[in-house]
């Protein structure tokens, strides 16, 4: 077996322990406003300054791996995603929320983020691209599934703080392993990318990080497909991390269903995502990207307007048909949108997706801020399920008029 198969199964695994902080901001909401009579656009502005920094680091980080190499930037990561959920048990204040929980872990987990999986894509393999694009992305959903069901049952029995504790010790738990196992090229190896013909050697480190994720973005800048490739992805990110991640548990105990049965839906939506998302990325290898973004973010939008009446106290065959056909969908969109990066900006793709990634998690940042102001302005989530239905077919309509390189159309013919 070809060792960058192996390097993907450690990134799965880091990116999995690294999950866990990405399964809890929906159990917290309330819990804090509990106990601390926080409101929930309070909390759900920590969130977004979380998400937002998950996204605005991401292209700053792949140009610090150029520069330092992956092994060093990801374990620096989940050292500081520990730290910062760590602290939040002696908070006290909801700046204190912001700082460690909004910016710490934001931080940390913008290192860990797709741009990562991007990179070790871009490197390890010259085939296979989109199938492992598909594997490392569907790792975020199987971390979710872990730890979900898990954090919601120490949350309920127990309090929130053992849950943001459990957090800082799965993230410091793969530390050991991205050090030991993680190599940065196959050079180091002595070996070929998986698929390539000739050996590549590795590239010299590449100073100016910050320079060069800059000088990438005020290029890409210049094009139509990166506006429209941003566009889709903001709203990807606004319809799950800042909706559906962010405000399904909330929303759910609005409507009386206790708080383990929502997060176990959640964790479902992970089971079919994992299906999903390697899916995703086989046909990635074989159909149209861009007819592809278009049917997710169609079906998507449908989904969402149907879930104001699936709400229920109980879990019923109707919610649980939402909930496999939304986690099908959930990050299936990624694979896609990581080959149109490819074909559109080459070498520089890693960063430009980590710019693309900026916008999902913008979208995100807003949704989730948005999401808690409109709970508290009307007293359901109904109007924020509407919205980002109608977003979603935007969407689909924007990724079909992204136009394609030249070089790739005669290449798919």
């Amino acid at each position: 077996m070809h060792r960058a198969w192996f390097v993907v199964a450690v990134t799965f695994v880091t990116i999995i322990g690294a999950a866990a902080f990405r399964s809890v901001p929906g159990l917290l909401i309330d819990p804090l406003h509990d106990e601390f009579d926080w409101s929930r656009g309070t909390i759900g502005a920590a969130v977004s300054v979380n998400l937002a920094l998950y996204g605005l680091t991401a292209p700053f980080a792949a140009a610090l791996m150029d520069r330092f190499g992956i092994r060093r930037v990801v374990a620096v990561a989940l050292t500081v995603i520990a730290l910062g959920s760590g602290l939040t048990v002696w908070m006290t204040a909801a700046w204190q929320l912001m700082l460690c929980w909004g910016l710490l872990v934001g931080l940390g987990s913008g290192s860990m983020a797709l741009a990562f999986a991007a990179t070790v894509t871009n490197r390890w393999f010259t085939e296979r691209r989109g199938l492992v694009s598909g594997i490392l992305t569907a790792a975020s959903a199987s971390g979710q599934l872990i730890f979900l069901p898990l954090l919601s049952w120490i949350i309920e029995r127990h309090d929130w703080r053992p849950a943001a504790v459990t957090v800082a010790l799965a993230a410091l738990a793969v530390v050991p392993f991205v050090w030991l196992l993680l190599h940065d090229h196959p050079a180091d190896v002595g070996q070929k990318p998986y698929g390539a013909v000739e050996f590549v050697p590795k590239p010299a480190p590449v100073p100016g990080a910050a320079r060069r994720a800059l000088t990438v973005l005020f290029s890409a800048a210049r094009t139509g497909p990166f506006w429209l490739l941003a566009g889709t992805f903001a709203i990807c990110g606004a319809s799950t991390n800042g909706l559906i991640q962010t405000h399904f548990i909330p929303a759910a105990h609005d409507h009386h269903m206790p708080v383990t049965a929502a997060a176990s839906l959640l964790a479902v939506i992970g089971v079919f995502d994992v299906v999903g998302t390697i899916a995703s990325g086989w046909f990635t290898d074989r159909f149209e990207p861009r007819r592809l973004l278009a049917v997710y973010y169609a079906l998507r939008g449908v989904s969402l307007m149907f879930l104001p009446i699936l709400l229920a106290p109980s879990v019923h065959p109707p919610m649980i048909f939402f909930i496999v056909f939304y986690g099908l969908d959930w990050v299936a969109t990624v694979p896609p949108t990581l080959a149109l990066c490819r074909e559109q900006y080459g070498e520089d793709s890693a960063i430009v997706f980590g710019w693309v990634l900026a916008s999902h998690q913008i979208g995100a940042a807003l949704v989730a801020f948005l999401g808690g102001v409109a709970r508290d302005t009307f007293g359901s989530y109904d109007v924020v399920w509407y919205a980002s239905g109608g977003l979603c077919a935007a969407a689909a309509l924007m990724a079909l008029v992204i136009r394609r390189r030249a070089g790739s159309v005669a290449a798919a013919a």
